[in-house]
């Protein structure tokens, strides 16, 4: 039973999971149903009235329709929002999903102009450039955010650690400077295991659950975390425009909540490791990673965040080519988008997920991102190592030779 008290990984276990041994099973049954019995006209009715503006499911309403309401999608929602210290969360097919209901729910309320902070996820910086959703963008640094505010501003928008270079940003600066305009954090690099947005200030929580929390590669899914208003909202802009989850997803992924914890903690120990000794390369010019030394100089690590997680960025001294060598070169790593599953991934940001990014936001073309798994650290380092060795050809330097401190891309 959880309490009040209970501690995060006990409610990584048990969230969600309420009437489940009643039930008379071990794990959620996984129901496919996409309509559900009525009972009368008029309770039916009135059910379908209560889901689709973004209510709860009342006590002996009928779910009506899987667009409106999912049990499974549900257990999901609750165990998140337990996890990030939210009234509640709303779940959808992707995280560009998730994010695109938030931005449809600042313009229905005719607050279309959003401040975003680079760097942020590509498909995220790319929504807001092109202003497809109806809104507009400022785009600012932390220190601007209050003077890009305008009276019809609906959102702030962070991303911390910041993809893909890792970027940390103070959220209770960040809050303040926001005053009473929503903030919201994508919190997909963290997770709720190293950092809880909603403790800091912010007031919506993003996340691609395709990421850490599904941790497996092999479901997509988005959600937001936040307060009674914005499930509700939330809710309703999902009921119109059907961005839901699957039940099959929704199941991945709160499976995947309960072994989130321990996964992200030793991916975390093992990156942590890893990225010290990635720094002896000539290869590379420059290893971000806000666990090494001077890179966290607000003192986020230990404060804001319980750690620097899984997520290494390279700066490689030989520019694009070294990056495509590097990336190319790697064996066991696997070169491919996305990231925060079990097996590690490397990939060239430009290239690929910040490809639409305007030209003075866009990563430098050395930089390739490593997400580390859970693989033994010394299969990690010598795999990477022998890809270094490669991309150290192409930049012309030699082992006994130490890499420079900026990048000549």
């Amino acid at each position: 039973m959880q309490t009040s008290s209970t501690k995060f990984e006990t409610r990584a276990v048990h969230g969600g999971m309420t009437g489940v041994r009643e039930s008379g099973s071990h794990v959620p049954v996984i129901d496919f149903s996409t309509t559900n019995p009525l009972g009368s006209v008029e309770t039916g009715g009135l059910a379908y009235e209560e889901l689709a503006t973004g209510h709860d499911l009342g006590e002996g309403r009928s779910a009506v329709y899987q667009r409106l309401w999912q049990p499974g999608v549900a257990r999901f929602e609750e165990s998140l929002a337990g996890l990030e210290g939210t009234d509640g969360a709303v779940a959808f097919s992707s995280g560009m999903a998730a994010l695109a209901a938030t931005l449809i729910a600042t313009v229905a309320d005719a607050r279309p102009h959003v401040v975003a902070v680079r760097p942020l996820y590509g498909g995220t910086d790319h929504v807001l450039e092109n202003g497809l959703l109806g809104t507009r963008v400022t785009w600012t640094d932390a220190a601007g955010i209050t003077d890009a505010i305008e009276p019809d501003t609906g959102l702030v928008i962070v991303e911390t650690p910041a993809n893909p270079t890792l970027e940390l940003l103070d959220l209770r600066q960040v809050a303040d400077a926001a005053g009473d305009v929503p903030l919201l954090v994508d919190n997909t690099f963290a997770t709720p295991v190293l950092q809880r947005p909603v403790e800091h200030g912010a007031t919506v929580v993003l996340h691609s659950a395709t990421k850490y929390l599904g941790g497996h590669g092999d479901v997509m899914g988005g959600i937001v975390a936040g307060d009674r208003g914005w499930v509700e909202r939330l809710r309703r802009v999902r009921a119109l425009t059907g961005g839901l989850l699957h039940p099959m997803a929704a199941y991945l992924l709160h499976r995947g909540l309960r072994t989130l914890p321990v996964r992200v903690r030793a991916q975390q120990e093992t990156a942590a490791l890893l990225a010290e000794r990635l720094l002896t390369h000539p290869a590379v010019a420059h290893v971000h990673y806000p666990g090494l030394a001077g890179q966290d100089p607000a003192g986020l690590v230990g404060t804001q965040l319980a750690g620097p997680g899984s997520i290494i960025a390279l700066d490689l001294a030989g520019g694009y080519e070294a990056a495509a060598r590097f990336t190319e070169s790697c064996d066991l790593v696997t070169h491919a988008v996305s990231l925060g599953g079990v097996d590690s991934l490397v990939q060239h940001p430009a290239s690929l997920t910040h490809r639409p990014v305007a030209g003075e936001a866009k990563p430098g073309a050395g930089i390739v991102r490593l997400s580390i798994g859970l693989e033994h650290i010394d299969d990690l380092t010598a795999d990477l190592m022998a890809a270094l060795d490669a991309a150290a050809e192409v930049g012309g330097l030699v082992s006994s030779e130490r890499a420079p401190d900026a990048v000549t891309a």
